[in-house]
């Protein structure tokens, strides 16, 4: 990654952060985008080696659009794109979900993916890479997850849809579904005793460095072979490949 300019979405905590920091160690300078800076800022600062955060509310084209402008003035060019950025809420049955809370999943889980690969895609080369952070519910209703679940799988087919547009031009664009992962997202969720995932063991969560360390992997050319498809980090043969586990 030496050399490589790495955006990363909602990269204020859990995976996004992980993720900002093995890039970082990685080589790469790394832009942090959330929707405020106070917590970013602070581990740009911690990253060194060129980090540096931006104010960006995927929801926002207009903001994500400028985000990426912001980027490119500053580093120059743009290799890889984290579309990490996601909310559980609204935890609800659809005949109790709040409307607006429930568009709002949408406009950040799905439209936020479809933000970022628009601003992202006219300016990035051939090798350049965009993943997906997708969810096992993207292809498995859970009670009470109906945006959830629903943006996710929206986030999984445009994806697929990006790779297959954009693969002619040498991009390289998949999904990672990571699992559950220990993060304050999984405590929200543990917190709201909905469903059977909320029961789940805090134990039963790999913590959040693994999904990052494969999204460092899945920028290698061993991943190659995985363009256009979801890698499930639930496959212990992927772990395994990537380095997790022996």
């Amino acid at each position: 990654m030496q050399g490589k300019v790495v955006a990363i979405t909602g990269a204020s905590r859990g995976i996004g952060a992980a993720a900002a920091r093995v890039f970082a160690q990685a080589g790469a300078t790394v832009a942090l985008l959330a929707r405020g800076t106070d917590a970013t800022g602070a581990l740009a600062a911690e990253l060194g080696g060129g980090a540096f955060a931006l104010p960006c509310d995927v929801a926002d084209w207009a903001a994500t659009e400028a985000a990426v402008a912001s980027i490119l003035d500053r580093a120059g060019r743009l290799d890889v794109l984290i579309n990490n950025a996601g909310v559980i809420d609204p935890i609800a049955r659809i005949d109790a979900a709040d409307p607006a809370e429930w568009g709002r999943a949408i406009d950040v889980n799905l439209k936020g993916v479809f933000h970022g690969l628009r601003a992202a895609l006219p300016h990035m080369g051939a090798g350049g890479t965009i993943i997906t952070v997708s969810s096992g519910a993207a292809h498995n209703a859970l009670e009470g997850w109906s945006a959830y679940c629903a943006s996710k799988a929206g986030a999984a087919m445009l994806t697929k849809a990006a790779c297959l547009e954009q693969a002619a031009r040498g991009l390289r664009i998949m999904g990672l579904s990571p699992g559950t992962v220990a993060t304050d997202m999984q405590a929200r969720i543990k917190d709201s005793g909905v469903n059977a995932v909320s029961k789940l063991d805090w134990a039963a969560h790999i913590p959040a460095d693994w999904p990052a360390r494969a999204l460092l992997w899945m920028c290698s050319s061993d991943a190659n072979g995985f363009l256009g498809q979801e890698i499930s980090l639930r496959d212990e043969a992927i772990r395994r490949r990537i380095g997790l586990i022996a």
